[in-house]
């Protein structure tokens, strides 16, 4: 495996590696493809009204820049490069990264998919109008670098949105026990309790490095439609967007 930085946790690298099957939505990743239409209502809606876009648009964010962290297999990269943005998607793993490029190929599209990670990509000096951390911040090794990383990509007059699991009982109950173990949704040992991030970390995380967190939002499963939406409550999943300052 490459050498890289703090942020990344080599062992759980390998253990999404072992996941080849990304755009399979009843495969390893079923949880992901669920809940990614509620994700992606939540990213459109908050960067239309930040950027001022016309909502009729097919391809309301031409001409900006966007930096998915973690992308895996493209599953937000794909429809932000479809909503008219230039995408960089980077991943510190290998397989990931393949499927990636391999799927964006075959859609016909055009996105810049790197293997790397956080910290490098800001080192290149880079910055982007838009980015994006979608289910990485409970995965990260160094909660404190990834923060700075992340202030360093969000150029100015930017937003990053990020989405991830917060440290509840009620969060280790139903994603680890209950999709790892009860129901199999996820591969055990996907997730680690502690690194899990509650929401006044996260904000003061960034706020450390230069980003005002806008809103919060509760992410819920509703198991009778097998759909997610938007709640009030955020004891398990939950996103949230910040501004540059």
């Amino acid at each position: 495996m490459a050498e890289f930085g703090a942020t990344v946790d080599p062992e759980d690298i390998d253990r999404f590696a072992a996941n080849a099957d990304w755009w399979d939505p009843r495969g390893s990743f079923a949880p992901l493809h669920r809940i990614n239409p509620a994700r992606i209502d939540f990213i459109r809606a908050r960067l239309l009204a930040h950027f001022r876009r016309d909502p009729a648009s097919l391809r309301p964010f031409a001409g900006l820049r966007l930096a998915d962290i973690g992308c895996g297999g493209g599953l937000a990269a794909e429809p932000m490069a479809r909503l008219g943005f230039s995408v960089t998607g980077i991943d510190a793993g290998t397989e990931a990264v393949a499927a990636a490029r391999t799927h964006a190929e075959a859609s016909g599209l055009a996105i810049d998919y790197r293997v790397m990670d956080i910290e490098a990509l800001a080192q290149t000096g880079e910055r982007f109008d838009v980015v994006l951390g979608l289910e990485i911040a409970e995965h990260v090794a160094d909660r404190d670098a990834f923060f700075a990383a992340l202030g360093g990509l969000v150029a100015p007059g930017g937003m990053f949105i990020g989405a991830t699991l917060n440290r509840t009982l009620r969060a280790f109950a139903l994603a680890i026990v209950g999709a790892e173990y009860l129901f199999g949704w996820l591969r055990r040992g996907t997730h680690d309790w502690q690194r899990f991030v509650r929401p006044s970390e996260f904000v003061l995380g960034l706020r450390r490095n230069g980003l005002a967190t806008t809103a919060v939002v509760g992410l819920g499963y509703d198991c009778i439609s097998s759909g997610w939406s938007e709640t009030d409550d955020l004891s398990v999943n939950y996103m949230l967007a910040a501004v540059w300052r």
